[in-house]
């Protein structure tokens, strides 16, 4: 029996999708997958239903370097809304305390927010999709188990409250900026605690990632929009290079018969190598055609060994 022909085309590239309200990072993924019509498709760091904003759709072999958008920090504009905590830590989950946060001030908020800028350790979130023995703490969550966490390190680069509304139900928008691994949730709830009146997310909205801006992104609307019932190669347009997730390495370019022995896996010499970094570095690797070849990482002896390489390189 003949193998099944995959669905889809083959197409290589990042998306920059604005996810919308009430969606799944998975079901935007999936969304975007059949718009493009494409084969392979993954994100690069989910956003809750209740979050909007940048999420990178990394396509066919550009899933090969997610782990860059991964990594990234992320910017994020928020609402915290004071006086109610919540078993997730946002406005989706049951409310475990009320508090009458009438009293508090924004004089207080600020000063509050400052304990929580630089470097700093947090707990995550039972409803995070950290894994524990396998398993995503929100599926543990879901069935009523609670297990320790760590904490761990994260850096909060920028911290602002940028509006401050009082009432039993104060709320103050923020804007953030932050390492990867940071959980926006969990930095409402700390500080619902150290102001003493419990604190959730009421609004989340993701405004940067990595190199990426709200501004640069496009939604599910406007994509579905655009194609219409026309073919889906009508919105490759709107892919960005296979190496941008890359983007931020030093560019190392290679004679065609370096490029030959780097394709078959082999370490290759180039008088460029130090000039652009040491012992370690990763670079992204281009033929004198111009074509990506892939990822490689600088050896201590002054070459270049291939490390993640683009297919038919």
């Amino acid at each position: 029996m003949g193998r099944r022909p995959k669905w889809g085309r083959q197409i290589d590239g990042v998306l920059l999708l604005n996810k919308p309200l009430g969606v799944s990072s998975n079901d935007a993924l999936q969304k975007a997958k059949r718009l493009f019509f494409a084969n392979r498709a993954g994100h690069t760091g989910a956003l809750d239903p209740l979050a909007t904003g940048v999420l990178p759709i990394c396509f066919g072999e550009a899933t090969k370097f997610s782990q860059y958008l991964l990594d990234a920090d992320k910017r994020y504009r928020s609402t915290f809304r004071f006086g109610t905590a919540t078993e997730t830590g946002d406005s989706d989950g049951d409310v475990v305390s009320r508090t009458d946060a009438s009293a508090l001030t924004e004089q207080a908020v600020r000063e509050a927010m400052r304990a929580f800028e630089g470097e700093i350790e947090q707990v995550p979130s039972m409803y995070s999709a950290l894994k524990h023995q396998g398993q995503p703490l929100y599926k543990l969550a879901r069935q009523g188990i609670t297990v320790e966490r760590e904490a761990r390190p994260v850096t909060i680069f920028h911290y602002e409250l940028l509006a401050f509304r009082p009432g039993r139900h104060a709320e103050a928008d923020i804007e953030v900026h932050c390492s990867k691994g940071t959980y926006v949730r969990t930095l409402a709830e700390d500080l619902g605690e150290a102001l003493g009146v419990g604190a959730h997310v009421a609004m989340l909205h993701r405004s940067g990632a990595g190199p990426f801006v709200e501004a640069d992104a496009v939604t599910l609307e406007e994509l579905q929009q655009e194609r219409g019932e026309g073919p889906a190669e009508v919105l490759d347009h709107h892919l960005l290079a296979v190496d941008t997730p890359a983007g931020h390495l030093p560019e190392l370019v290679l004679p065609e018969d370096s490029c030959y022995y780097l394709r078959h896996g082999n370490p290759v010499m180039d008088n460029q190598v130090y000039r652009i970094g040491e012992e370690g570095d990763m670079v992204r690797l281009f033929s004198e055609s111009g074509d990506f070849l892939g990822v490689g990482e600088i050896t201590d002896d002054g070459r270049v060994a291939p490390k993640r390489l683009v297919a038919g390189s």
